[in-house]
């Protein structure tokens, strides 16, 4: 009898490690950057935000990433949307990635809201002209209204999120990528943005999402990673998942009551 095959999964990682190259010495200006570097003066420390993460995420899973600051969930999102290579391992990924990284990204802070719409679909590699016939949905989900037509810079946070949010969503993305861009919006908003979310995973969509908030990672996730100092701790159900992450980061408080807050 011949074997089944394993479908593709749409996100491969093989003992993905990367590493920052940070610089010991506090240079004021690029001018004395320049010259530390014509002498051979600079030295660096390596700090390892990722260590040989191994995951496998297949089509229609839904993924959350929990760990405390610092411990690598960003990167990790930004590694898997291309954005930074890994220093070490293969990642895989298959098919087109919406990321909303970070606030502002792909956006222009002098151009209008109307123009950045245009310019930040082109960056996602949509056409000029399904972009037209999207803007009218885009603009109306937004909710932005007359400040569509003002420059970005004079946005708030949650109007920059409703904007990047309504871009990214305008499409059907094999794999979304959202970090922690749902704690930004109003109630109102992140309501449509959570109905958004739903339809898109309805079409198949692959979502991997980091929160602040462990509820929006237990409602929107059937499986969730926990991130610690870069490695991969924990790879289960959210529930289970969180349980273990939250224990382990009321341990962490005892033991240095000084800690920064804990987030998910």
């Amino acid at each position: 009898m011949p074997t089944l095959a394993m479908p593709r999964p749409v996100i491969d990682l093989r003992e993905v490690s990367l590493c920052y190259r940070l610089a010991k010495q506090k240079i004021p200006s690029f001018k004395e950057y320049a010259l530390h570097w014509m002498r051979g003066a600079l030295t660096y420390e390596q700090l390892w935000a990722l260590r040989e993460v191994n995951l496998r995420v297949d089509r229609g899973e839904s993924l959350g990433i929990v760990g405390r600051n610092g411990a690598g969930k960003s990167t990790l999102l930004k590694v898997i949307s291309s954005v930074l290579p890994p220093t070490r391992g293969k990642a895989l990924v298959h098919g087109r990635v919406a990321p909303m990284l970070e606030l502002g990204t792909g956006f222009d802070f002098e151009l209008t809201g109307q123009e950045n719409i245009f310019l930040n679909a082109l960056l996602l590699g949509h056409p000029k002209r399904e972009i037209e016939q999207r803007f009218d949905r885009i603009v109306d989900f937004s909710g932005l209204g007359d400040f569509i037509r003002t420059p970005i810079r004079n946005y708030s946070s949650g109007m920059l999120s409703r904007l990047a949010f309504s871009v990214l969503t305008a499409w059907t993305p094999d794999i979304l990528v959202l970090d922690e861009s749902l704690a930004v919006g109003d109630v109102h908003f992140v309501k449509k943005c959570e109905e958004r979310i739903g339809e898109l995973q309805a079409h198949g969509t692959t979502l991997l999402l980091v929160s602040h908030m462990a509820e929006a990672v237990r409602v929107h996730c059937r499986r969730c990673i926990w991130l610690e100092s870069g490695c991969l701790r924990a790879d289960g159900r959210p529930d289970e998942v969180l349980d273990i992450y939250e224990e382990s980061s009321a341990v962490a408080v005892e033991a240095d009551p000084g800690e920064a807050t804990i987030s998910a």
